[in-house]
């Protein structure tokens, strides 16, 4: 798919797509569009309720195999939660306690999502908008992307939950660098760190990220999804895992056409035709 920089990615509008929070279904991808670009992507609490719907029109699509993460534009990514709606939405504890209920469910929803998904990052990723790449499986960024997390220059305590995935992405002293000093990291850093999978240039972004969502798109759907569970359980306390449905996916995995397709293609040294069942 080839699109300008500005404009959103052609396809379907998915249910619970919002003038700001876009979902647009183009087989096998889709598109999660963060679309506030006069104000670098800010999350509004609308576009944070719009989110699980978006995510879950992709998850009940069978067409849709990969979902990619974007900010309209070429300034930002996502520049964090906007912060024009703080008094509004933010100014009591009571307030807080629903907006990061809110912004919670939002980013759990992704980081649940059955299907890999990919953050896409152009310019800015701040705050809100690191801890919604740090939810997706894989991130790859353009090399002018800035990373931070200004939580100690705004006065806020940053959840458990993000504090955790990045830690464990990142490590706990390299954590501490980025939530200790606000300070914004490049593309370059953010590699070394671990926070980013691959930096390319700019021009290449939307190329080279359509080739690896086309390139995971062709893959056994039912071996990515027993993968992406193992991978998400190995990386809770060992209380937490479910194991049962780890074990429960890596054998319908087995027991699936798409596995004997694979044997038949690999024997007919052709490439395989995988339906996800």
């Amino acid at each position: 798919m080839k699109f300008d920089a500005a404009a959103l990615p052609t396809g379907e509008t998915v249910p619970g797509s919002t003038s700001k929070l876009v979902g647009v279904a183009a087989p096998p991808i889709g598109w999660l569009v963060f679309n506030n670009p006069e104000r670098r992507n800010a999350v509004s609490v609308d576009m944070w309720k719009a989110i699980p719907e978006v995510m879950r029109a992709f998850t009940d699509d069978d067409r849709i195999r990969v979902i990619i993460l974007m900010g309209a534009g070429d300034k930002a990514f996502v520049s964090g939660a906007d912060i024009s709606e703080f008094e509004k939405t933010r100014s009591t504890a009571e307030d807080n306690a629903v907006f990061r209920k809110q912004s919670g469910a939002a980013g759990a929803t992704i980081a649940r999502s059955v299907k890999p998904t990919i953050a896409m990052i152009r310019g800015a990723c701040i705050g809100g908008g690191l801890a919604t790449a740090l939810n997706c499986d894989l991130r790859v960024a353009e090399a002018g992307a800035r990373f931070a997390i200004p939580a100690a220059r705004l006065g806020i305590g940053y959840p458990f939950a993000g504090v955790a995935r990045l830690a464990a992405l990142v490590g706990p002293a390299n954590a501490k660098a980025l939530l200790y000093t606000a300070r914004h990291f490049g593309a370059t850093d953010a590699r070394a760190m671990g926070l980013v999978n691959e930096v390319v240039d700019a021009s290449a972004l939307e190329q080279h990220v359509v080739a690896l969502a086309n390139e995971i798109a062709a893959n056994a759907p039912l071996s990515i999804r027993a993968a992406k569970l193992a991978i998400d359980n190995a990386m809770r306390d060992p209380a937490d895992r479910d194991l049962a449905a780890v074990d429960a996916a890596v054998a319908s995995a087995m027991g699936s056409e798409d596995f004997r397709e694979g044997s038949r293609a690999f024997l007919e040294k052709r490439r395989p035709d995988f339906r996800g069942a």
